[in-house]
């Protein structure tokens, strides 16, 4: 079996796919967006294809290694991303070669379903009891919510009582058994996020997410050690290596983005490394069907696994849904706030190629908002 043809697919609302086709017929989808900027991505995609094409696609281990390692100038979101969507498709392909799904290949399941949550907004305020009961009518436990807006590099007293309102609301929807996890998008510097988190602690949050911007990934461990809420990041941290010193640091739950984090490949070694620190996974998925997909193959067969993101009527989503690109719906229904073990062969999902053609052609171009400060600096989004 040989690789024939690499293909990229620029889609509503914002997302990259990959296509990966083989001379006995059987082709692998997936996801290489990233969020912004998949018009670069997808340009270091056919550079890739290069090497790629008249190749094994069952030596998947071989091709990361040589995408992640053969060129000088190696890692970032560009390339990583363009790996991930790449390495998705080739398990996907193995998975249907061989006549099971991705999890099987990787050891087999370890659960039976996966708990997920929806994201129900927190910029605000007036939104977030309407959109959680939203979600717990369509059948989740669970729910994120951003922390605030624009928030100031120290935020006011109105600010600061703004997120502890804003929790408390979803606190009073979600009563003691369902969870709500805050973003703080790295919106906060750690001097705000250290003023906000003890407030938050009497509410329980079920993590706070992305306390600072991952470049100041060093100074985590300080609200790690100060506060009893579980941290958590990852979402733009794109390697093993990336995440060693948060892990060191004290975070709770690690949270790589399956198409942005080097793929199943890289993501499955980030679970273990976190499981050495006794850190749960909980993968970013605001995308599409194929991130979905194979985050849940991931899950079901990592036994540190905690809960899985899904963007299934999420904000973003303009133009087109998560499940516009599947032709059974089926397997990513929830189930008493679960989605079942996935048990289709490679990522366990049929993708409706004549729907991801059409919507290529009407050349959506995604960028993230441009926020600022009221002194005119630039804010963080």
């Amino acid at each position: 079996m040989r690789i024939v043809k690499v293909e990229t697919f620029l889609v509503p609302p914002r997302w990259l796919f990959v296509r990966i086709e083989t001379d006995t017929g059987v082709v692998g989808w997936g996801e290489a967006t990233c969020e912004g900027h998949s018009e670069t991505v997808r340009t270091a995609v056919a550079q890739f294809a290069e090497v790629l094409l008249q190749s094994d696609p069952l030596r998947i281990e071989d091709h990361w290694q040589v995408m992640t390692k053969a060129g000088f100038y190696r890692g970032g979101p560009i390339l990583a991303s363009a790996v991930s969507g790449i390495d998705q498709a080739l398990w996907d392909i193995a998975g249907k070669h061989l006549g099971v799904p991705v999890h099987q290949l990787l050891g087999g399941h370890v659960r039976d379903r996966i708990r997920v949550y929806g994201w129900v907004g927190g910029d605000d305020p007036n939104e977030v009891k309407d959109h959680i009961l939203e979600q717990l009518e369509a059948g989740l436990t669970a729910v994120k919510m951003n922390a605030s807006g624009k928030m100031g590099r120290l935020g006011t007293v109105a600010e600061i009582d703004g997120v502890v309102a804003r929790v408390a609301a979803a606190r009073e929807v979600l009563g003691e058994h369902r969870d709500v996890a805050v973003d703080f998008h790295g919106r906060f510097t750690l001097a705000n996020t250290r003023r906000v988190a003890p407030l938050l602690e009497p509410l329980r949050p079920f993590f706070l997410e992305e306390p600072v911007v991952p470049e100041n990934s060093h100074l985590i461990g300080e609200l790690a050690r100060s506060t009893s809420i579980p941290v958590s990041t990852g979402e733009r941290l794109y390697s093993r290596q990336e995440f060693l010193p948060v892990l060191q640091a004290g975070i709770a739950v690690a949270q790589p983005d399956l198409s942005h984090a080097g793929g199943i490949s890289e993501v499955r070694r980030i679970a273990s490394l976190a499981e050495v620190f006794d850190v749960q996974l909980a993968p970013h998925c605001p995308l599409g069907p194929l991130a979905l997909a194979a985050c849940l193959q991931v899950g079901f067969a990592t036994p540190n696994f905690l809960i899985q993101e899904q963007s299934i009527g999420i904000h973003y989503n303009q133009g087109a849904e998560v499940l516009d690109y599947v032709l059974d719906k089926t397997p990513l229904q929830f189930v008493d706030g679960h989605i079942e073990r996935l048990t289709g062969p490679g990522l366990g999902i049929e993708i409706d190629e004549n729907a991801v053609r059409v919507a290529d052609k009407l050349e959506h171009q995604w960028r993230s908002p441009l926020w600022r400060h009221a002194d005119g600096s630039h804010a963080e989004w």
